[in-house]
């Protein structure tokens, strides 16, 4: 919203909240009436629409509409705490006007003020649950509400400019199609998940890449079993895609233990000529010390209870056949150096590995480590390199030197 536009706004709000001291001032009753009805009419659109933008999601309209109508309260209240300061020390307005007055202005505030936060509260992605715990419990606070108001305006400001910054560059960018390849894309994921409809695995990554002009497609194979048992169900929605779509082969990006998986798939189960490459993300290719040290400090019967229960309550949640002690196994370093004497890469099949290490919530490192070479031990000995020898960033840290590496340094070939 412009200035020119807020000022008319806040104009005519002005004109609402001092009705009755300008009332005197139009004798006539018929402009009175028309006068009022129109200011209310007017303050009813601003609760509906409180203001014009060419934001594409809902929610962020709701959003910025409820910032503007925080702001035009605050500054409309400022405005008329000066008025009224002026009305009574250096004017002989009778009392009962301004008490009048001040009764129906009080209430249209308030109003316009609740419906903004109310806006800000419901609908920002930004927020966080911590700081709509404390205005619930803390407004009534002087100082430390005024703090968190600020905050709420902040934050709902940034995050609204935002998306429209990148809504902005989707647009500019949308013809571009920049992330379309010639094979579609099958996304193959960790351990201890499913690809479920109405809670991604993948967070918004696919909706950016469809965006983008790519076409995504699901492993949808068990949460947790051998890499062997899942090789082969991702083995069986690679042919059913390029049966299905006439495509002829994948790109796979995959996450944890999934890499695994994808692997032995192309290695193992002859899908080389139905893959074009493989990303892996997080992947433990060389194995993960701290699952080792978890199954050898646990009790086997302890172990077996969890994967029972496990098994039972994924089961229910769409697994035909879950593995647990399975699927974990095969993630220790012993049973990751037998699988990489098997799973010899395929010429033509474009391998890549990138690995992340988050030291808080607020900060993430990502190392990406491009070309891996198409020898039977590449990805060992690039993640020698890379230091993608532990499970998640667990255990050892990466190197410093490669945890700074800029994004643009991954080579993207996707075909």
């Amino acid at each position: 919203m412009t200035y020119i536009e807020r000022t008319t706004r806040y104009f005519f709000l002005m004109l609402l909240y001092n009705l009755v001291l300008l009332s005197p001032m139009m004798p006539d009753k018929l402009i009175r009436v028309l006068s009022c009805t129109g200011l209310m009419l007017f303050y009813l659109y601003c609760h509906i629409k409180p203001v014009n933008t060419s934001c594409k999601e809902q929610r962020l309209k709701i959003l910025h509409g409820g910032y503007e109508l925080v702001l035009a309260s605050i500054v409309t209240f400022l405005i008329e705490t000066a008025i009224y300061l002026f009305l009574i020390f250096k004017t002989t307005t009778p009392a009962r006007l301004l008490i009048m007055n001040g009764i129906i202005c009080a209430i249209l505030l308030y109003l316009l003020f609740m419906n903004g936060i109310i806006r800000i509260f419901t609908c920002s992605g930004q927020l966080g649950f911590f700081k709509r715990i404390a205005l619930l419990l803390f407004w009534w606070i002087p100082g430390f509400n005024l703090f968190l108001l600020h905050s709420f305006m902040e934050v709902s400001r940034k995050e609204y400019d935002f998306s429209m910054e990148k809504q902005q560059f989707y647009e500019k960018w949308k013809e571009e199609e920049l992330c379309k390849t010639k094979y579609p894309i099958l996304m193959v994921h960790g351990i201890f998940f499913r690809d479920w409809k109405n809670f991604n695995y993948w967070g918004r990554i696919p909706d950016e890449l469809i965006r983008h002009g790519a076409t995504i497609f699901y492993s949808n194979h068990q949460s947790s079993a051998s890499v062997e048992q899942c090789a082969e169900e991702i083995k069986a929605c690679i042919l059913k895609i390029v049966k299905d779509t006439g495509c002829g082969k994948v790109n796979i990006i995959a996450h944890s233990k999934g890499g695994l998986d994808s692997r032995y798939a192309v290695s193992c189960l002859g899908m080389d000529g139905y893959v074009a490459s493989i990303t892996t993300i997080n992947t433990p290719h060389y194995g993960c010390n701290y699952v080792c040290r978890i199954l050898d400090r646990i009790s086997p019967e302890f172990v077996k209870f969890i994967g029972k229960k496990y098994e039972s309550l994924f089961t229910l949640l769409g697994d035909d056949n879950p593995d647990f002690l399975s699927g974990l196994r095969d993630l220790t370093d012993r049973e990751c150096a037998r699988l990489n004497g098997v799973m010899t890469d395929a010429p033509g099949v474009y391998c890549q590995s990138t690995g992340s290490q988050m030291g808080s919530a607020k900060k993430c490192h990502v190392s990406f480590e491009s070309g891996l070479s198409d020898h039977s031990d590449s990805w060992g000995r690039q993640e020698r390199r890379s230091g993608f020898n532990q499970f998640h960033g667990m255990g050892k840290r990466f190197r410093r030197s490669e945890t700074k590496r800029k994004a643009g340094n991954l080579s993207w070939r996707c075909h």
